[in-house]
């Protein structure tokens, strides 16, 4: 999917919404692990009831590698899924990936020819070479870590040499390397009040923002900082959404959570006049 039909489906929808498919094998509704495949059903579940509010899923690799085998089967069949039955769903493999350039050349293999994702998170700290070979593949992303929600993100990422954070010299080598059809960057929900410094560095990219629902980021936050005429953003909801509810209605409470959060972007578009 490239940039322009990225952003007509978000204008179609009104929505920027990613749901993340963190699917924790130990947190699904119990009725479901009665089938072979416990976590394909449930994500099943979660896609179809709430792919009318979504543009987007990210499925966290670390669900699915934690169970071996059988947890890439999993992985597959909801990909397979997806691209069936929605074609024009922007789907992200959130692998965080980052190696010399042969060995990302391999991974960039197995997740565009092999599983057919749209985009996968890759770790910059390796430079170049290391992000390239993912770059080569048309209509496909590299969404790079640049600004992270976690505590940690202190430790390195807000180091600063002559007055430029390291965050900062991130999205400013990093733009040499593709232009905004290729390039994503991660920026946390919980670190909102960056995203006005981030947006002076590359005001046309768009933004993967986790951290917003469980982890306490504000979406309307999100939006002030965040949002450019062409929205820039993919906002990703995880836990507040697919884990909602235990039960056989999981997928109807859900849908709610999705329809709710849809609702408030499209107030959020409207306010800014976007799209």
């Amino acid at each position: 999917m490239n940039y322009d039909a990225l952003v007509e489906k978000i204008r179609e929808k009104k929505s920027f919404l990613c749901v993340g498919l963190d699917s924790d094998i130990t947190k699904i509704p119990e009725f479901l692990c009665q089938y072979e495949f416990p976590i394909f059903e449930f994500n099943r579940g979660i896609i179809d009831a709430t792919v009318q509010y979504s543009v987007a899923y990210k499925p966290n690799l670390a669900f699915y590698e934690s169970i071996g085998t059988k947890g890439w089967i999993e992985l597959e069949k909801t990909v397979e899924y997806i691209r069936r039955n929605y074609p024009d769903v922007f789907i992200i493999a959130d692998a965080k990936r980052g190696d010399i350039g042969n060995t990302s050349q391999l991974y960039a293999k197995a997740f565009f020819e092999k599983m057919n994702f749209d985009a996968v998170t890759v770790a910059p700290y390796m430079g170049e070479d290391s992000v390239s070979p993912f770059l080569s593949y048309d209509n496909k992303w590299v969404i790079l870590l640049a600004l992270t929600s976690n505590k940690g993100a202190d430790d390195f990422q807000y180091t600063k040499e002559n007055e430029e954070y390291l965050f900062e010299k991130v999205l400013k080598i990093s733009q040499k390397w593709a232009g905004k059809d290729k390039m994503m960057y991660v920026v946390g929900a919980t670190r909102a009040e960056m995203l006005s410094k981030i947006r002076e560095i590359i005001s046309e990219h768009f933004l993967l923002v986790p951290g917003v629902g469980a982890q306490g980021g504000s979406l309307a936050e999100v939006a002030k900082y965040g949002l450019i005429p062409n929205c820039g953003l993919l906002v990703n909801n995880s836990r507040a959404i697919i884990f909602a509810d235990k039960t056989k209605n999981f997928d109807k409470i859900a849908a709610k959570k999705a329809k709710e959060m849809q609702q408030e972007m499209e107030s959020l578009l409207s306010f800014y006049s976007i799209l």
